[in-house]
């Protein structure tokens, strides 16, 4: 789990509650028109922008993504697949059957080289695959940013009904402060559904569909470059390419390299 996410979301839930506690009780910020004008006026405008296909894939896929991490991080990744390579260089790509690896499009590329595909198969079968990933969480960042867009610009029409609903009955003072506050808890939902959770989490989710993208490459490049018998070595040294500078070596390597002759 990624535990960032998890944790941003609880502090702002825990921020909110606390000021409200402090100048009163939840019952005071709970209204069921204001719910209906920012759930029920993002949801409508969300089915207008996105096709319904990309909400049912993108929306489950965004938040799933947003509160994961990667069991493998890059640098994992090149090592795994440069041992990968040693083993199907010394024992055959039959021998890849063997392995058991977490990544499961790892898994995938694995199973193609074993099995004798030839590359051409295998490339076109991962990059289709890794492209339709990546548009789907790409449509799940969209369809966060789009909600976080329109719930503020919904909280507003909210604000403007309450404020007609409470001038319509200026004659009746009982009823111009529930109007009130209709209006006000309108613009607050729409605030901090946008700011404390659909924003965050599209960014979150641009982040991840980056490093999904380097990633499921250098697995391609990787699991190509076995199919082609490549050395061990090379595979290592062609893979770090996609790595930042500070990346590309372990611990131990960086101290063997400072340390004095």
């Amino acid at each position: 789990m990624d535990i960032a996410t998890g944790l941003g979301l609880l502090a702002g839930v825990v921020v909110l509650l606390t000021l409200i506690l402090m100048g009163g009780s939840i019952g005071m910020f709970l209204d069921a028109h204001a719910a209906i004008v920012i759930f029920g006026g993002a949801f409508a405008a969300t089915l207008i922008r996105f096709p319904l296909s990309s909400i049912y894939h993108g929306l489950p896929l965004g938040m799933r993504f947003a509160f994961t991490i990667r069991r493998i991080g890059a640098r994992e990744l090149v090592d795994l697949i440069a041992n990968l390579a040693e083993v199907s260089r010394k024992q055959g790509p039959v021998a890849l059957e063997k392995v058991e690896v977490e990544d499961p499009f790892l898994a995938k590329g694995i199973r193609f080289v074993a099995d004798g595909y030839d590359s051409d198969f295998i490339r076109n079968n991962l990059e289709t695959d890794r492209d339709n990933f990546l548009t789907h969480l790409d449509e799940g960042q969209k369809i966060y940013r789009a909600i976080g867009d329109c719930a503020p610009a919904f909280g507003m029409v909210g604000t403007l009904i309450g404020m007609v609903q409470m001038f319509a009955n200026m004659t009746d003072p009982s009823k111009l402060g529930p109007y009130m506050a209709v209006a006000l808890l309108a613009t607050f939902y729409g605030a901090a559904v946008a700011n404390l959770m659909c924003l965050p989490l599209a960014d979150k989710l641009q982040l991840k569909l980056h490093d999904e993208e380097i990633n499921r490459t250098l697995i391609i490049d990787g699991i190509l470059m076995i199919r082609e018998a490549k050395s061990p070595t090379l595979v290592r040294e062609m893979l770090l390419a996609y790595l930042p500078e500070r990346h590309r070596h372990t611990e131990e390597e960086t101290e063997a390299e400072t340390a004095p002759a």
